[in-house]
């Protein structure tokens, strides 16, 4: 709020005596010019939090926002398809499936339909390096959300029969064929892992697992993994939203706190992940069209390096101005789309660079384009105003993700991804510092030093020819 200086009513000025003065210096004085107030420095990002550790080490993170009666239960387990290994891939997102089946107080389908007649809703998601669930639900049903999450928690093995698992791994198989084996380019993502990452990596297999591994798993095996991992010492818990921080924490404690204590999870070791020079594939599938992928390895979520290569892709693909899209969508007409992102991860990241050839065009023609834009970013920085686009771009979408309070892209969940990778929940400020402070400069070291031309993938895919 600012400050503004306020003159003396008329009335009181007039009933201050003057001085004995003679007729000429009865003057009024001169007034001086008022003062500067001070500029309004805007409050700090903050998301303020409470946080503690059960008995049983789950980590639990309270963060109240009354702006609407909503309440967000938001669980992430630290485990993904990183924590598997060769010959048994798929386990954490079978398990992802597994949990919404039902619990020993929980019967089959009453998961959903409990929320669904509160209000609420609920989902799950798996990735390399952890497996979240969100309830989202009205502020009256935070008990209800609180009993069903600790419930699959500490009772899923009680009602996680064979019959059961082989039901969910025929989803999950259905759901690989649905999603890669038979849709347009779906192989692709795989087999550029394959040749990104060593073959003893854990980001080397997809997250959805081989088919393979699907089919041998046993009933015992599932049981083995849901018992490592499923630890309440392996996960943590945000409850955010419209709670009584005390109200809140005696229910946590009510739900969570008889989850029995298992053994402490140890970290994922993997081993050193090196190009030491162009690896070229070209593979191909049921499509019409070539499309080319470039992918490098470049730094982890956080570290000095990332967020310069996330500017990096907005400069190259973030819009119809972009240097990319402008140049092979718009000017050129040879491409069908592009798209260039930096792709964030715990153990390690990958720049990707895929463009789409429209018809009568190559992936050759495309890569050569793209390689010309790469040399000029390594040779002069891009301009201020390229960079302010990219940064304004993402300082957008952070603060809407902000005005969120569940799902996958709410507060709830950053707390919880922050806690994970940054150890501190509320690292908001700190993290959009870490693009508001960059120059082109930055960019173009990244360009540099990340994403060399003789040392990266080069996956080809090409139409099927027909018989």
């Amino acid at each position: 709020m600012r400050r503004v200086k306020l003159a003396l009513p008329l009335s009181l000025l007039l009933a201050i005596p003057l001085l004995a003065q003679s007729p000429q210096a009865q003057s009024p004085p001169a007034q001086s010019p008022p003062a500067q107030s001070p500029p309004v420095q805007p409050p700090p990002l903050q998301v303020p939090y409470r946080q503690f550790r059960l008995a049983n080490g789950l980590t639990v993170i309270l963060h109240q926002d009354r702006s609407v009666p909503i309440v967000a239960v938001n669980v992430w387990y630290h485990v993904g398809s990183a924590n598997e290994r060769p010959g048994r891939t798929g386990f954490a997102h079978l398990f992802e499936h597994l949990m919404f089946e039902g619990s020993k107080n929980v019967k089959e389908g009453e998961f959903d339909t409990l929320l669904e007649a509160a209000g609420g809703n609920n989902n799950g998601s798996t990735t390399n390096d952890r497996t979240n669930y969100v309830i989202d639900v009205p502020s009256n049903a935070i008990e209800l959300a609180l009993f069903l999450e600790s419930d699959r928690m500490a009772y899923l093995l009680d009602t996680m029969t064979p019959e059961r698992v082989d039901g969910q791994r025929d989803v999950v198989k259905n759901e690989r064929r649905q999603s890669y084996e038979n849709a347009p380019y779906g192989m692709a993502s795989i087999e550029l892992d394959r040749m990104l990452w060593p073959a003893n990596h854990p980001y080397s297999w997809p997250v959805i697992g081989e088919m393979a591994d699907l089919t041998a798993a046993s009933h015992q095996d599932v049981v083995d993994f849901f018992r490592k991992y499923y630890a309440p010492s392996n996960a943590s818990l945000v409850v955010a939203g419209d709670i009584d921080f005390d109200n809140a924490r005696a229910l946590v404690e009510k739900y969570f706190g008889e989850v029995a204590v298992r053994p402490i999870v140890e970290p994922v070791a993997p081993p050193a992940a090196v190009l030491t020079d162009v690896k070229r594939k070209t593979i191909t599938d049921r499509v019409t069209l070539q499309r080319v992928y470039l992918s490098w390895l470049t730094p982890r979520f956080y570290a000095p390096g990332d967020a310069a290569l996330d500017v990096t892709g907005s400069v190259l693909s973030g819009g119809k101005n972009s240097r990319l899209y402008k140049r092979l969508v718009y000017d050129m007409q040879i491409a069908q789309d592009v798209s260039a992102f930096q792709a964030s991860a715990q153990l390690g990241s990958a720049f990707q660079i895929v463009a789409t050839a429209r018809p009568g065009h190559t992936a050759a023609e495309l890569q050569r384009v793209i390689d010309e834009e790469l040399d000029r970013l390594r040779t002069d920085p891009p301009t201020a105003r390229e960079v302010a686009r990219a940064v304004n771009q993402i300082r957008a979408s952070f603060y809407r993700r902000m005005e969120r309070l569940g799902g996958f892209s709410g507060k709830a969940d950053q707390l919880n991804a922050y806690f994970s990778v940054a150890g501190d929940p509320d690292y908001f400020a700190e993290d959009l510092a870490r693009y508001t402070a960059l120059t082109a400069s930055d960019i173009q070291a990244a360009v540099v030093n990340w994403l060399p031309k003789d040392r990266r993938v080069e996956l080809v895919v090409e139409p099927e020819t027909k018989k």
